[in-house]
């Protein structure tokens, strides 16, 4: 049901955004856009350049890619419904895209709790022979954390709002998630699934302290050093969600581990605390 919906949303904002070009944008250069939700409890609807762009935009949903022309664009969230941009709930903030570049732009929480606006850049350069890469983005209002690797760290004091990102060998990785500045596993170790030429891109958002920690997975193909290897854009759409679901079955579970490790840090403050 989410891909169906998420489709309609990414025809949406072509048909939005297409009425919403900045100006001056006329060049032969593209970028890719993708926009994720991320805060919790919160539909919006979003501008762009004034025009609404996405109507009644779930948390949790992911749309996109679109090739839009370089140029700055004006974003902002409001309330679903609102009778246009006056009044946002987020925003307005300007996000300037560069041709040839590959972004996702995602509203989240902050460390503090605080709505925020990030744009990401996506890493879209070839992968080597039989590797695919791991990108892992901290957007949750929880602790930071350490990703460990047959025991030994190899993401450290991953915090909101940084990303890391490792090009490994296709196959399966055991890693496990602890506390940052610790090697003692919160949860794991777990095999993870690198799928060659893909890079993986799990995001932790929500709250700790609320109880609603979830992840969202995006996958970008095309990564190869093989030349069949093309980055996806509006048309590659379908095939990166059917991408990204059997991606989602291959690292869920560390994706889980994230979010419950982050939970555990808050719970283990909390403790602490009381004490």
């Amino acid at each position: 049901m989410r891909k169906t919906v998420a489709a309609g949303l990414a025809v949406g904002m072509i048909t939005a955004l297409g009425l919403a070009l900045p100006a001056g944008a006329a060049t032969a250069q593209e970028a890719q856009l993708s926009v994720l939700h991320a805060i919790p409890d919160t539909p919006v609807d979003v501008y762009v350049n004034g025009e609404l762009t996405l109507d009644n935009f779930a948390p949790g949903d992911l749309a996109g890619p679109l090739a839009l022309p370089a140029g700055d664009y004006e974003v902002a969230l409001t309330a679903p419904d609102a009778a246009d941009a006056s009044a946002p709930i987020l925003g307005p903030a300007t996000l300037t895209l560069e041709g040839g570049a590959n972004y996702t732009a995602v509203a989240h929480l902050t460390a503090a709790g605080d709505p925020g606006l990030n744009l990401f850049t996506n890493d879209i350069s070839q992968t080597a022979p039989g590797q695919g890469r791991l990108t892992v983005r901290h957007t949750a209002a929880a602790p930071a954390v350490d990703i460990l690797a047959g025991g030994s760290p190899v993401i450290q004091n991953l915090a909101n709002p940084n990303e890391a990102k490792l090009d490994l060998a296709a196959g399966t990785v055991s890693a496990a998630v602890a506390l940052a500045g610790t090697t003692d596993p919160v949860i794991g170790p777990t095999d993870v699934a690198i799928q060659e030429g893909v890079n993986t891109i799990l995001y932790a958002w929500g709250s700790a302290e609320d109880g609603n920690l979830a992840i969202a997975a995006q996958t970008i193909g095309g990564l190869h050093t093989n030349p069949d290897g093309v980055p996806s854009g509006t048309a590659g759409y379908l095939a990166q969600q059917d991408a990204s679901v059997t991606t989602i079955l291959s690292v869920g579970v560390i994706a889980m581990a994230i979010a419950a490790a982050v939970g555990a840090g808050l719970v283990v403050r909390r403790r602490q605390s009381v004490r």
